[in-house]
């Protein structure tokens, strides 16, 4: 689990929505197993202890513990990491208030993934599934020991009283996806659900949508009147490992583990879970945060912020030898931290607008001077991995992006061309190339926005083409500076438009910006998910689909991707996708990073193979005691 910092676009806010598939994908989940074999046949209906879209699951039935733990680790002790800005809400899942950091961290679902494989989901609240050939339900049979925090059962009756509350009160972007995936759930027995799918609904999304629901106490539920769609003062009532211990608002959340967890003990939690508490302190702004690591405020952080990164570790802890950095590789799917722009915007709404305004971010300069060149530049949305489009399209794309073509949806270009990639700078200097100042300059020409005699951009209504970027954090202040100078270049007015956290959570929600920050996350199993960051139908609403995108070619790609059986389909249908997106050209790429940097206090420990897929910090390291004291004798802390 890793938390976003300064560097992100969205750096240290509030989580966003979970995807509903992977619940907890960070580990505070578990699972367990009773089948002799690992899957069993009865007629056409299969009985498994898991399911994977793609190929064999990577466990199986009778393992002793995941491959990348430490099943001795020890119990006890204390980590503590940071946030930014304030909380007034234990609810993530509300359109309302700001909420707290981790405050899903007691959530768990039927199913659940591992931090090694990226297509297996496995029976966790449930002890195996059943779903006939042509997934037209499946059935899960759940655990009949699983107890809510405050020590009741988990009941099927919990089970499909949770799911209704996502279709009845989740989100808006959320329920416009997924509100025709499901005709109807049974509860068949106190331990025993079904979930029967609609012919429409995506054949891949089936069963982890199903048993990806976050399981809360309908009992809770119904005696506080709590609602999903509402802030709330505390977390749901719900299964895990760890519960909230004392939270003052806008400044310390504690949580601890429960001792009476009714998971302590089942293979998938060997060597997990093992902090006693969980700690997170609010601080005003990143740099107050920094300052709070190097005082032992806090023990655990991740940094972010390429400058600390080169120049910042130079510190007492540091120099005792009390703190450690670690550079962690980082084998999922890249994040594409982007501004993007309002297509809401009637300024930028045509695409040579926008190309100008992207062509005078220089990632080149930015990553060398201001970086320290650590970074890359997402030229995909799939960055680093398999799923980014490149070079020209195969005969498997043309195939999906001709028709686009045929209609007009999209420019003949895409079928020949290599998939389009930001400009190239110099790195030497901020300053775009007089080549590139003229290019920028033609575009905006070609749009109807004329240079007046005062330089500025102004169209044949006599506007302005003014931008604003919203921002909360002034450690932004070195890159959207430099770029506002580029954009007088060529006539048009930038400014940079700060603010607090709660601010700029409403405004993005309500798109009062021109420019903003996103960070798009989106795995190696894209599907039905991908209309939450791109789809027509969440444009009016949406926490992912930021630039409120309606494009029928757009659409119509989503809808390939979804409809992908093979691995080999996905990728083309992807690389599709990838290549259209960054033809509509919606946001300016700034960088993604390939690893995760971590600086914690010299008293916890991890496996020495971490996963490819998480550092689990919170899941599966430890607490040296004996290290703790040392460095506490030392005066460390």
């Amino acid at each position: 689990m890793r938390l976003q910092g300064p560097d992100t676009p969205a750096g240290n806010m509030p989580q966003r929505l979970h995807n509903m598939r992977v619940a907890l994908l960070s580990g505070i989940a578990a699972f367990s197993f009773i089948l002799p074999t690992a899957v069993l046949s009865q007629a056409t209906v299969t009985t498994s202890y898991g399911y994977s879209n793609f190929g064999e699951l990577k466990y199986p039935v009778d393992f002793d513990h995941l491959d990348y733990v430490n099943p001795d680790a020890p119990k006890g002790g204390e980590i503590s990491i940071w946030s930014q800005g304030s909380f007034d809400s234990f609810n993530q899942y509300a359109s309302d208030g700001v909420p707290a950091a981790l405050n899903t961290i007691g959530s768990e679902a039927i199913l659940t993934s591992t931090s090694d494989d990226p297509y297996g989901s496995y029976c966790f609240l449930c002890t195996t599934l059943e779903y006939p050939e042509d997934l037209s339900y499946v059935t899960f049979n759940l655990r009949e020991d699983v107890t809510f925090a405050d020590g009741t059962p988990m009941t099927a009756d919990d089970v499909e009283y949770s799911f209704n509350l996502f279709l009845t009160q989740g989100i808006l972007e959320y329920r416009r996806v997924v509100e025709g995936y499901i005709d109807r759930v049974e509860v068949e027995g106190p331990y025993r659900i079904t979930f029967y799918f609609t012919d429409t609904a995506p054949m891949r999304d089936r069963v982890g949508f199903a048993g990806g629901t976050p399981v809360f106490s309908k009992a809770w539920f119904e005696e506080t009147g709590t609602r999903l769609d509402k802030s709330t003062q505390q977390p749901f009532m719900s299964t895990g490992a760890y519960v909230l211990d004392s939270a003052k608002f806008n400044s310390r959340i504690v949580y601890k583990r429960n001792p009476d967890y009714w998971g302590n003990d089942i293979p998938f939690n060997k060597g997990r879970n093992n902090f006693n508490t969980i700690r997170v302190e609010y601080f005003a702004d990143s740099d107050a945060a920094f300052e709070g690591f190097k005082a032992g405020d806090y023990t655990f952080r991740t940094e972010n912020n390429s400058q600390n990164w080169a120049t910042g570790y130079d510190f007492q802890a540091i120099n005792n030898g009390w703190v450690k950095r670690e550079e962690i590789p980082d084998g999922n799917v890249g994040t594409r931290l982007s501004w993007v722009f309002n297509l809401d915007r009637p300024h930028w709404q045509d695409v040579k607008v926008r190309e100008a305004i992207g062509m005078m971010y220089n990632f080149a300069w930015s990553n060398k001077t201001l970086q320290y060149g650590f970074f890359q530049s997402p030229t995909s949305y799939w960055p680093g991995s398999d799923l980014a489009a490149s070079g020209t399209p195969s005969e498997g794309e043309i195939a999906l992006l001709k028709p686009l073509v045929d209609e007009g949806l999209l420019g003949p270009a895409i079928l020949t061309e290599d998939a389009k990639v930001p400009v190239t700078h110099d790195e030497t200097a901020n300053r775009p190339s007089r080549s590139l100042i003229r290019q920028a300059s033609k575009l905006l020409d070609e749009a109807g926005w004329a240079t007046g005699n005062d330089g500025i951009r102004r169209n044949d209504k006599g506007e302005t083409l003014e931008l604003t970027i919203i921002q909360f954090s002034p450690t932004y202040d070195r890159f959207v500076n430099p770029f506002i100078e580029n954009l007088a270049l060529i006539g048009v007015q930038g400014k940079l438009d700060r603010i607090d956290i709660s601010q700029y959570v409403e405004r993005r929600r309500k798109g009062d910006f021109d420019l903003a920050n996103q960070g798009f996350d989106l795995g190696f199993e894209p599907s039905g998910g991908l209309e939450q960051w791109f789809g027509s139908k969440t444009a009016d609403d949406s926490s992912r689909n930021l630039m409120r995108l309606r494009n029928p070619a757009i659409d119509r790609l989503i809808t390939h991707v979804v409809a992908a059986q093979s691995l080999d389909d996905l990728k083309t249908s992807v690389h599709a996708l990838d290549r259209a997106l960054r033809a509509v050209g919606f946001d300016i790429p700034l960088w993604y990073l390939p690893a995760t940097w971590v600086a914690y206090y010299d008293y916890y420990r991890h496996p020495e193979n971490l996963p490819p897929l998480s550092v689990g910090e919170l899941d599966f390291w430890w607490y040296d005691a004996e290290a703790a004291e040392r460095l506490k004798a030392a005066g460390a802390y």
